[in-house]
């Protein structure tokens, strides 16, 4: 397993392009406008996809805690 994470990580550090990939749409959005107020909102959106499961998570093991607390 050690083995597979070493080559993982000298696998990406090779090819640092595949780490920045977008979709050619969203690039070209994002690359052609000045603003950046799209730029800006696909981050809160990204931010926004990514807290959700934490947040759902995290009440879970809350309330299993609190279950077994008492």
């Amino acid at each position: 397993m050690n083995s597979l994470f070493v080559i993982l990580v000298i696998g990406l550090a090779l090819f640092p392009s595949q780490l920045e990939a977008q979709c050619a749409m969203c690039r070209a959005v994002l690359e052609s406008e000045e603003s950046g107020t799209a730029a800006e909102g696909i981050n809160n959106g990204i931010v926004y996809l990514m807290a959700i499961p934490y947040v759902l998570v995290a009440g879970v093991f809350y309330f299993v805690y609190r279950k077994m607390r008492s």
